[in-house]
């Protein structure tokens, strides 16, 4: 642990993990397909921690597939995930690939749910994909624009009145690292190095705009995550999902 290194966003295990409850408990799959990106290491690590809790949730991985950055054609390993016939594809991966994948997918009839990751938060997957494609995809984000809780409409239309446009997860997040600071200054009353990290050590149960957050012993936090719905082209805020 760097003792002045904090993050403000979880990290991608608990991402696996969500997206696996959310299969199972959601979706109600009992199997499923992970199709990896072999060349990121991002992705494999979602992939392996996905696969721990689907199987611990009683699924089972009938099929493991993989590609490669920058490939731009998926249908022979897609028309393979085809006949495995799983409940829903696991897909942790970044949107341009994510964008060819689904619109690949659904033009060989594959109707399944498509679930993934913060990687597929861009409005440029629709640009790729087509909105039609990605309707039955779901991924897992760190807070979602279309969340009714006012604390996140009040940051919302703040960030459009102040940048005009609407503010993604990293804005979000970047805000939320700020509103950590602010808060250990209060608390130390002190802008001193050493006392302003020992405040951030200390941080329980403050209220950012992503969630509520209390710092663990490696300096991550333990806070909720959210899963994002597409439909025909726009994100819906599906459920919040806790730790």
């Amino acid at each position: 642990v760097r003792p002045y290194a904090f993050r403000s966003c979880f990290i991608d295990p608990f991402q696996g993990t969500v997206m696996a409850n959310f299969a199972t408990k959601t979706l109600k799959a009992k199997t499923a397909v992970i199709f990896t990106d072999n060349s990121s290491d991002y992705s494999k690590g979602l992939a392996e921690s996905f696969e721990a809790q689907f199987v611990k949730n009683g699924g089972t991985i009938v099929g493991k597939e993989a590609f490669l950055q920058k490939d731009q054609d998926f249908k022979s390993t897609l028309t393979k995930i085809k006949v495995m016939n799983a409940d829903t594809i696991f897909i942790p991966a970044y949107y341009e690939e994510v964008g060819k994948i689904a619109k690949q997918a659904r033009e060989l009839g594959i109707n399944t749910p498509l679930i993934g990751t913060d990687g597929f938060d861009d409005p440029k997957v629709v640009e790729i994909a087509g909105a039609a494609a990605l309707n039955n995809t779901f991924f897992s984000n760190h807070y979602s624009a279309q969340d009714t809780d006012p604390r996140i409409q009040k940051f919302v239309a703040a960030f459009k009145a102040e940048y005009g446009q609407e503010p993604n997860a990293l804005a979000a997040l970047g805000y939320d690292a700020a509103l950590m600071v602010i808060d250990s200054i209060k608390r130390a009353n002190s802008t001193d190095p050493a006392k302003l990290r020992d405040a951030l050590e200390q941080t329980k149960d403050l209220q950012v705009v992503t969630g509520v957050i209390t710092m663990d012993a490696n300096h991550n936090p333990i806070k909720s995550g959210v899963v994002i719905e597409m439909k025909d082209g726009k994100q819906v805020f599906k459920e919040k999902i806790n730790p």
